[in-house]
């Protein structure tokens, strides 16, 4: 199996993705928490491009970039299998969880904005929801089917974050426009090795009211 070390930090939908990913696979791993505001020498050693979390250390060997990290577990740890072996299926897939790379970050945009811009982040984000429920979950109880796969782990910030995100702004998208997608993240959050390992919902809202105020000020 090998050493296997994993740099990130709590509050990361990112980091997340990760932990879930080698707790499926039942992977034993040292957890090392970064100081994002004060960068280790190690992950800037680990990930000189972007000096981002979070970075999985496999025998020495660091790999970068979420999704990307997941999909070497699944490789390198086939047991309980995260994409599936039906090559359609599995490109499907890929294709869902680039999409959920590339649209999931919008999320921020409502929590990061006021008045007109964030009106317009949430008419943005109502659209991207739509699709994610329309066209990839349909009917089923996980992206995955009857269990969750690779997809489900990339659209995971929907699940925990995006209801932290609501809790502050006071909005409540999912649940009032999107049934499906709402049962989905309650679903999602219901799964062991998912619910052990979400991060503090009380903890998360403290230091994500602080990043908001920080951010758009004291009144905000």
């Amino acid at each position: 199996m090998g050493d296997v070390k994993l740099h990130g930090s709590w509050a990361s939908a990112f980091n997340s993705r990760v932990i879930w990913a080698l707790k499926f696979k039942g992977i034993p791993f040292e957890y090392i928490e970064e100081d994002l505001s004060n960068k280790s020498p190690q992950l800037v050693q680990y990930n000189p491009i972007h000096k981002k979390i979070p970075i999985l250390v496999h025998d020495g060997k660091p790999i970068c970039e979420s999704m990307t990290i997941v999909e070497y577990i699944d490789d390198f740890w086939p047991e309980n299998p995260l994409l599936p072996s039906d090559p359609h299926e599995r490109a499907l897939a890929r294709f869902w969880v680039k999409f959920a790379d590339q649209k999931g970050d919008s999320i921020w945009s409502i929590f990061l904005t006021n008045g007109e811009e964030r009106e317009k982040a949430i008419k943005d984000n109502m659209e991207i929801f739509k699709i994610v429920e329309d066209q990839c979950l349909g009917e089923k109880k996980f992206f995955g089917g009857d269990n969750i796969n690779i997809v489900d782990i990339a659209f995971g910030g929907f699940a925990h974050w995006l209801g932290v995100i609501e809790e502050i702004v006071g909005l409540n998208l999912l649940e009032e426009n999107f049934p499906a997608l709402h049962a989905w993240t309650k679903n999602f959050k219901e799964v062991p090795v998912i619910k052990e390992n979400l991060p503090d919902r009380d903890k998360m809202l403290v230091f994500f009211k602080g990043r908001r105020e920080a951010i758009l000020g004291s009144s905000a």
